[in-house]
């Protein structure tokens, strides 16, 4: 494995991006307003603030089918989410860590708490939102399946025999309530091909994202973002916080930065992300050479999953200490890959 399979940024992601490859997925563990970390602001009001240079980042950058990660606090997240929506990220679900009885136990005071002890924190998935320009300007890719179908004058159960089937395709790809499926490539040529001879002559071509060619099969499968399922997931992930081998243990003592010890030091960082979250996260959207992105590294656990599965990770820490713990992180995840494939090719 070369070293190539990640690029370490040691100051401000905002300095990075433009250097970075465009991202399958982003993923996000910034501010939470809880002053967790040197830079962090305290409460929410300013959250949102603290993020938006980096959204608007994201969104200048991001592909069609780009997703992001947002993890957070309950509150924290809410706070950013119309940032988010009002740059074009789309909400898809909310995720949530449960970490068990045994994350507060022994450390409530019954008698004191006006609340029930929080053992949760969320992570929650966006997509980039998807819009087709065509000659009746900017729509929703839904409402541009049907239109596109409707200028070309056809009826509307035509689109059947297009595709090749019984009545799927007006059923599916042309309705316009919430029974709507996102058309495979194959079918989105098919509609175009039969358009383009039965349908009226058109200066724009049916079913074109430039206004030059329809679109192919290829291009329109590469705009959906990736999914890919895993049997017995649900959205609530039940592990306790980490305390075990995977926890990073370590000083932040500026003299002696590099220390990286499972030993009997202290947790170097606070809220260290289980990697098996970051595997689940990975799996799901991303495949082998896809880039991934992880502005606030922290421990660099996202990218350190992402050198594991095969995916090129791009990770920035403004942090020096924290950098250099996540150096060597994704170093070891390197050599952990480079012996996997020796061992396998023995």
């Amino acid at each position: 494995m070369e070293q190539s399979a990640y690029l370490l940024h040691r100051g401000d992601a905002l300095d990075a991006y433009r250097s970075w490859p465009t991202p399958t997925a982003i993923v996000s563990d910034g501010a939470y307003g809880v002053r967790g970390f040197h830079g962090d602001t305290v409460g929410t009001d300013r959250i949102a603030e603290w993020y938006q240079p980096h959204v608007e980042a994201w969104s200048r950058l991001a592909g069609p089918a780009t997703t992001l990660w947002f993890w957070n606090t309950e509150v924290g997240w809410a706070t950013v989410h119309p940032l988010l929506v009002r740059h074009g990220w789309e909400y898809v679900q909310a995720i949530t860590w449960d970490k068990g009885i045994g994350h507060i136990a022994g450390n409530v005071n019954g008698k004191t708490i006006r609340r029930f002890p929080v053992v949760s924190e969320i992570c929650v998935f966006y997509q980039r939102r998807f819009e087709v320009t065509g000659p009746g300007g900017p729509m929703p890719v839904q409402q541009w399946m049907r239109s596109e179908w409707q200028r070309s004058g056809l009826t509307l159960s035509r689109a059947n025999e297009a595709c090749g089937v019984a009545n799927a395709a007006t059923r599916k790809y042309l309705t316009r309530d919430w029974l709507w499926y996102w058309p495979p490539g194959a079918m989105i040529e098919r509609l175009a091909a039969y358009a383009s001879e039965h349908g009226r002559e058109s200066g724009w071509p049916y079913y074109s994202l430039d206004g030059q060619t329809a679109v192919t099969a290829k291009e329109w499968d590469s705009l959906r973002h990736k999914w890919r399922h895993a049997h017995g997931l649900t959205n609530v992930w039940q592990l306790a916080p980490l305390h075990g081998v995977e926890r990073v243990k370590g000083t932040m003592r500026r003299a002696a930065p590099r220390v990286y010890n499972p030993g009997s030091l202290s947790a170097a960082h606070l809220n260290q992300k289980p990697l098996e979250f970051m595997h689940r996260i990975l799996n799901a959207v991303t495949e082998p050479g896809d880039a991934v992105w992880e502005p606030f590294g922290g421990l660099a656990s996202a990218s350190v999953a992402a050198v594991q599965t095969g995916r090129f990770a791009c990770v920035a820490e403004v942090d020096h200490d924290f950098a250099e713990i996540a150096a060597q992180r994704l170093d070891d995840a390197v050599s952990g890959r480079d012996q996997e494939a020796e061992d396998t090719n023995a």
